[in-house]
């Protein structure tokens, strides 16, 4: 029997409103979002041990549901390690490239090609954090959005530190290229290491462009780069993971 039309339609709109929306877990995750006052939170499912907790935290959301720990009302992977808590919310809007990346200074920012693995960004927020960049720019497609284990491993990061999604990865270089950065693409066979290519111009914006493991940076990422560059390694073997990589990058661009 065919369903009526007002039913599929109903249907749609669920599933719509469902894909515009992000379960965030785990303690720390949700406490952060909570408190983050540019977060519009939907609905939050808790056991009775994690809201004690997010302690004050729950005041700043809605009317929290108490859930069994053994089956845990919110709908996410059963695996998910969320310590009884979870957060329904939309993601975060940061506003235009140029406004959030706007240079006063030594600025930083992080642009991925496609890293996809949402630990790996996760992990490149928070590096990116605690050393001061503007912002982590990946493109909307062939990467990590907004998820719960993304959030989970950027620890907090991801409600304090702007990430970007933008169409063209090229195209948000040239943006800011136009703004005053250099752009350095991190590539194994470069023949400049980071300090070298920043030698008397640390002073400078830099955007440091990191690409997925494996593939590396695109061909059309790498001729927008100003440089291509490299991190000096004590030996002719092995490799970063990218998350590491990204870490040693903006502490190595920072040096004088």
């Amino acid at each position: 029997m065919k369903k009526p039309k007002w039913v599929v339609e109903k249907e749609q709109a669920r599933r719509k409103a469902a894909a515009e929306t992000v379960w965030l877990f785990g303690i720390h995750a949700v406490r952060d979002a909570l408190m983050n006052p540019a977060r519009e939170k939907l609905r939050l499912v808790v056991t009775k041990n994690a809201l004690d907790r997010l302690g004050e935290a729950v005041a700043h959301g809605p009317a929290p549901e108490i859930s069994d720990a053994r089956r845990f009302a919110a709908p996410i992977d059963p695996q998910s390690v969320h310590q009884g808590a979870a957060l329904e919310v939309r993601p975060l809007d940061w506003g235009k490239l140029a406004d959030a990346c706007y240079p006063d200074g030594a600025a930083r920012v992080v642009l991925l090609d496609r890293v996809t693995d949402p630990h790996n960004v996760g992990a490149i927020l928070r590096s990116a954090e605690v050393f001061g960049a503007k912002a982590v720019i990946a493109v909307q497609r062939h990467s990590a959005p907004e998820t719960g284990a993304l959030a989970k491993t950027a620890s907090g990061a991801l409600e304090r530190q702007p990430y970007l999604r933008v169409k063209n990865l090229a195209a948000a270089m040239e943006e800011l290229k136009a703004i005053g950065y250099l752009v350095l693409g991190l590539a194994g066979e470069a023949g400049d290491s980071i300090e070298t290519a920043l030698a008397g111009q640390t002073d400078r914006p830099v955007a440091l462009v990191l690409g997925a493991e494996g593939p590396g940076l695109r061909e059309k990422t790498r001729a927008t780069c100003d440089k291509l560059v490299k991190i000096d390694f004590a030996g002719p073997f092995g490799s970063l993971n990218v998350s590491n990589a990204a870490a040693v990058a903006l502490y190595a661009s920072q040096q004088r």
